[in-house]
């Protein structure tokens, strides 16, 4: 059985700004309002599009030099509540955590920055902690919640938009997720052997 869910609310947290702006233009198209925070609320606004910061959704502001943005209960309660279940929904509603359907997020390239020979200070600033736990959170709820890690998915979500609309199926969550974890494990991995040699 394929549960069709439709995407209202996306979160969009991105380093690399590239290729976004068709993804951007047809989810505007289709209804959906975008969250976001710092350069990539500046970056979809410039588009034209509307665009709520995550700070007001948070009431709480970017901290300690960027490191903490969305870590906060109202973002990841959006994301992992279970929409089926109704003592998840009370408490969505008692805490007013928005239901967020979709999350595009890439990580700081920790890879790049290692090659690149950047001091041990720049290498550990670009461990990404918000956008790995984002990318976790969504796959972990892919019942409910589209993942897109990396630019790599953006044409297939995009394919997905053009040919049914805001709404995507289980299998095609699925899929999603499976390219999250990847993502995640191929990241960590990474990090595992800087840190080892």
């Amino acid at each position: 059985m394929s549960e069709t869910k439709k995407i209202k609310t996306a979160l969009v947290s991105v380093f690399h700004k590239d290729g976004l702006e068709a993804l951007l233009q047809k989810l505007h198209n289709e209804g959906v309002k975008f969250l976001s925070t710092g350069g990539t609320q500046k970056f979809i606004e410039e588009l034209g599009y509307p665009c709520q910061a995550v700070e007001e959704v948070t009431t709480y502001p970017s901290i300690l030099g960027g490191r903490v943005k969305t870590l906060h209960p109202k973002i990841f309660g959006g994301i992992l509540g279970r929409r089926e279940l109704e003592g998840d929904r009370e408490q969505m509603a008692k805490y007013e955590i928005p239901e967020i359907d979709l999350v595009i997020v890439d990580l700081y390239p920790f890879e790049d920055t290692v090659a690149s020979g950047a001091s041990e200070s720049d290498i550990i600033e670009k461990i990404d902690i918000g956008g790995i736990s984002l990318i976790r959170a969504g796959a972990k709820n892919f019942k409910d919640v589209v993942i897109v890690p990396s630019k790599a998915e953006y044409q297939p979500l995009l394919n997905i938009l053009e040919k049914n609309g805001a709404q995507t199926t289980l299998e095609e969550r699925r899929w999603f997720a499976t390219q999250a974890f990847g993502v995640s494990s191929h990241y960590d991995t990474a990090i595992h052997a800087y840190f080892a040699q």
